[in-house]
């Protein structure tokens, strides 16, 4: 009995041939998977040769039945016209936008450049402002600087009539027998009938255009400018500076009237804001480093300058580069009508000039310095596209090189003249790319307009025509006449603004924190935690060791201060 149980729970031997069960299961696996890849492989090949109902070239797409019609498909010849005259204001506010987002994009191309071009120890303050200016002065031109601006422009054919901004809506005086207009009354917080696609299509492409005259000053006035003053600035800029003197030029202003009024061309003719934006932010950039003094330890006791070399050259060359990208927004975006083919003749001389200034800025330099500098060349290309920006679309290609040339080389000895001689101390040399050369620009339409674009402009039935192509010289006083104003009253403005914030609550920041950095005292935060900063000026300030990198202003910086070097 036993030996029946035991043989009945004895398991028979395998056979040490025989496959085992698993290794059978992962063959067939393996077998299904091959085939469902091939089977996959088939079908993904034999896809492009079945005929689909798609529609792969487009040629298909869209027709009469997508006109907007009373009766669909049967639309009427006013029908058809309605239609596409709002697909051609369609078109341009598309243009417009784009080119306004481009323009945006301009600012993280300053907050490079400057911080990059300054020092190490003020870099979160450089890029704070350059943020910041962003913010502030979107608000203030939202509050009235927007209708100070463009309130009294009157209709804009491109975006559809613009009509709330009626020309009627400008202030204006009589001088001797001429009505000449001094700023716009309509669109103030953009509200009542301004609330209309065109006026907030306009309003958007008009405010990224101050902001950029709103952050050139921070490069000039870099490195020792109180925080508390720099917010008032950016609000009298996009408020009230900015504002006025472009309505003179671009809302149908006195300046814009001098064709009209006094016979001098299509009066002062500022394509993209050569002066408007540049000159105005490079003037302001003047007064403020004047009333604002330079850096400590500059210059000598004999006024010999010393150099301050920025801290990372390598992102400035990147906030150029990002520049020079969004001026094609700048320039070509001004047309205000993507319909308007004159973009690609815009386009391509905002082009050539960046390139002529570089080239320029690097041959004036390896002739005076005996190498090039790569801080010129970079300013050499900014120059040439700021000198452009008012001729781009009246000159030929020709023309737009030779204003480059010209900018590159007034650029190298303008940043020589304004460090050594006025002993004016600009770190990022933003007086001479934006101020300078923003006065040529507008100058050297008055010199090279040939004539081929500009018909109807400010009212004046011929195409802009400077001297050099038989215009004679009533454009290039209109010219001369608006670059003087500009700077007279720009000047005048901000000299007066800053003499009285400093008076009130100061323009400069004390002595200990410039030494030390700004950005721990004045933004809050450090640039660069990570580094220990040492000054050999930190015993003498604070008391403490020559490794401290903080003064004791008060106890919350002592207390930051403390946290960052623990």
């Amino acid at each position: 009995m036993l030996k029946r149980i035991a043989a009945a729970g004895t398991t028979p031997a395998r056979d040490a041939h025989a496959t085992p069960p698993c290794a059978t299961h992962h063959r067939r696996a393996g077998r299904r998977a091959t085939f469902m890849a091939l089977l996959v492989c088939a079908i993904v090949v034999a896809l492009p040769l079945i005929a689909l109902a798609g529609d792969p070239t487009g040629a298909a797409t869209g027709g009469i039945n997508d006109v907007t019609a009373a009766k669909p498909g049967e639309p009427t010849l006013q029908e058809v016209a309605s239609e596409l005259g709002h697909t051609k204001i369609a078109v341009n506010f598309v243009w417009l936008l784009v080119a306004g987002f481009l323009v945006m994009f301009m600012q993280a191309g300053f907050a490079l450049a400057e911080t990059g071009f300054t020092r190490a120890k003020n870099a979160a303050h450089t890029m704070a402002m350059n943020f910041m200016c962003y913010g502030l002065g979107m608000l203030g031109f939202w509050i009235c600087g927007f209708a100070l601006m463009m309130g009294g422009v009157g209709a804009i054919a491109a975006l559809g009539g613009t009509a709330p901004l009626t020309a009627g809506a400008e202030f204006t005086i009589n001088v001797a027998g001429k009505t000449l207009g001094l700023f716009g009354m309509k669109g103030l917080f953009l509200h009542g009938d301004a609330y209309d696609a065109g006026v907030f299509g306009l309003f958007l492409f008009a405010m990224v255009f101050m902001d950029t005259a709103v952050t050139i000053p921070t490069g000039a006035m870099a490195e020792r400018w109180k925080w508390a003053s720099f917010c008032i600035y950016c609000l009298f800029m996009s408020m009230f500076v900015y504002p006025i003197f472009g309505n003179w030029v671009w809302g149908g202003g006195w300046l814009s009237q001098l064709g009209t009024q006094f016979g001098l061309g299509h009066g002062h003719v500022d394509f993209a804001g050569s002066s408007v934006v540049h000159m105005v932010g490079g003037v302001a950039a003047l007064a403020g480093a004047m009333v604002l003094g330079p850096r400590i330890g500059k210059y000598t006791k004999d006024g010999r300058a010393v150099a301050m070399p920025g801290h990372h050259m390598p992102m400035a060359i990147l906030g150029v580069f990002i520049l020079a990208f969004g001026w094609f927004g700048f320039n070509a975006g001004s047309t205000m009508a993507g319909t308007d083919l004159r973009i690609a003749v815009v386009a391509t001389n905002t082009m050539l000039a960046s390139a002529a200034g570089a080239v320029a800025a690097m041959l004036v330099a390896m002739a005076w310095f005996g190498k090039p500098d790569l801080g010129l060349m970079a300013n050499g290309m900014l120059a040439g596209l700021v000198a452009i920006t008012a001729p781009c679309a009246f000159v030929n290609s020709t023309g737009a090189v030779i204003i480059g040339l010209v900018a590159g080389a007034i650029l190298v000895g303008s940043v020589y003249f304004v460090e050594h001689k006025l002993k004016i101390d600009d770190p990022v040399g933003a007086i001479s790319v934006h101020g300078v050369n923003g006065a040529w620009g507008v100058i050297s339409v008055g010199l090279f307009a040939d004539g081929t674009y500009g018909a109807g402009l400010n009212g004046v039935a011929d195409p802009v025509v400077g001297l050099f192509y038989g215009g004679g010289a009533g454009q290039l006083i209109a010219e001369i006449i608006g670059t003087v104003t500009c700077f007279v009253f720009v000047f005048g403005s901000f000299y007066a603004f800053f003499k009285v914030v400093g008076a009130l609550i100061g323009n400069r920041v004390p002595a200990e924190v410039e030494l030390e950095g700004l950005d721990l005292a004045e933004v809050g935060v450090l640039g660069y935690p990570e580094f220990q900063r040492t000054s050999p000026f930190a015993g003498a300030f604070s008391g403490g060791s020559a490794t401290q990198t903080i003064p004791e202003l008060d106890e919350g910086i002592a207390s930051k201060a403390r946290a960052s070097t623990a």
